[in-house]
């Protein structure tokens, strides 16, 4: 029996001591192997290095924004497939071996959506988790995150001009080269204790540079991934689930309504380059 194709888990950070143990150790602990875990680093000031070198393979820093890390990692892996993984993120034990079975059980498959749960401490944590219910196996919602490194990189990998929408962009390019598809094993995002404030100084911050994306992007999943309407729909689609607890439902409903106005605003008081 040949030997396992190694996955390369390419994992950025900056700044994010309070998540990256969590997501490390999850890595570790995958139930395929072999795995090398490559993280890039983005001049932390805090405890992150020193908790990265206790469980990658190779760390790294590099600058700018996590396009450019992600692309980075990618050069410096060994492996026949990448995951690229936020560190803010813990994985399910079978998520790395779920991955490659799909990919080797079907040659056609290019890249591989792995579906996201929130979660986190306070009710904007729990308003978040809601939200993200909703996304789970929405095609234009999710993006892939697993390939074959070949693939990576005949797409080009991420486009490094992109702040916002990265994700998308690079899944609708690697969409062009074969079929995406999704696990049924979770991503498990930690949303730490999430304050409204600083989520909605975050909405805004990628909200200037989404136009970058739907200026490049002739993909009609823009519409779903901007449009309130379509947004809002999805929520009411599942009253049971929005309302099961009335308050946290319209809570989310809230908290959704604040991110499209800044967003909005953010958007349209963007200066063109």
């Amino acid at each position: 029996m040949g030997s396992r194709p190694t996955v390369s888990v390419i994992v950025t950070t900056k700044n994010n001591q309070n998540t990256l143990g969590i997501c490390l150790q999850s890595i570790v602990k995958q139930s395929y192997q072999p795995i090398e875990i490559i993280v890039v680093d983005n001049y932390s000031d805090d405890d992150t290095l020193n908790i990265a070198k206790r469980y990658a393979t190779e760390v790294y820093t590099q600058g700018f924004e996590r396009c450019t890390q992600r692309n980075y990692g990618v050069s410096k892996s060994t492996g026949e497939y990448v995951m690229i993984i936020d560190s803010d993120m813990k994985l399910e034990t079978d998520v790395v071996a779920a991955c490659v079975k799909m990919v080797e059980d079907n040659t056609k498959i290019a890249g591989v959506v792995i579906p996201e749960e929130s979660y986190g401490v306070g009710f904007w944590a729990k308003c978040k988790q809601l939200e993200r219910s909703f996304y789970q196996g929405v095609d234009w919602m999710e993006a892939a995150r697993f390939f074959s490194r070949e693939t990576f990189d005949q797409a080009g990998g991420y486009d490094e001009s992109l702040v916002s929408g990265e994700d998308w962009d690079l899944s609708q390019r690697v969409g062009e080269i074969g079929k995406i598809n999704r696990i049924n094993q979770y991503i498990r995002h930690n949303e730490g204790e999430l304050k409204l404030i600083r989520t909605l100084k975050k909405k805004l911050y990628y909200a200037r540079e989404f136009k970058k994306y739907t200026a490049k992007t002739s993909s009609t999943n823009v519409k779903g991934q901007t449009g309130i309407i379509k947004r809002y729909s999805l929520f009411f689609r599942h009253p049971g689930r929005l309302f099961a607890n009335p308050i946290l439902g319209l809570g989310m409903l809230t908290m959704k309504t604040l991110e499209f106005l800044v967003g909005g605003v953010g958007y349209l008081t963007t200066q063109k380059d």
